[in-house]
């Protein structure tokens, strides 16, 4: 029972973080090409503290993933282009699950993705 319940387990990360890749590669050839205006120490602190507040109750306090939200700390979300990661940000899809957060200021934003993107622990 306990090897059963494993599999399946995994079986619905994996399928979570498919389904994940799939948004990241939906993002547009122009969105491909924006860089990340805020780099930096300053930055990654910021958008720890942002992750913190917007993103952990659904993806975890480090990025671990929960419920039906991808993990984030994974290195193919650290080397995707940022303009990939800004664009799910603003966009979302509600459709998989994933708020846009629009409401947000561009410099948030980008401060989000310089956290996620930083060197593996």
């Amino acid at each position: 029972m306990k090897l059963l319940v494993i599999a399946v387990t995994g079986f619905a990360l994996t399928t979570v973080w498919s389904r994940n890749r799939d948004l990241l590669a939906s993002a547009p050839d122009t969105a491909l090409n924006l860089r990340n205006p805020l780099q930096g120490e300053q930055a990654r602190r910021a958008g720890a503290k942002l992750y913190a507040r917007e993103c952990a109750a659904c993806h975890g306090k480090s990025g671990e993933g929960l419920r039906n939200a991808p993990p984030l700390a994974r290195e193919d979300v650290r080397q995707v282009p940022p303009g990939a990661l800004f664009w799910v940000l603003r966009n979302g899809a509600l459709t998989r699950g994933m708020p846009s957060f629009a409401h947000l200021p561009e410099p948030q934003r980008w401060q989000i993705i310089a956290y996620l993107q930083r060197a593996a622990p």
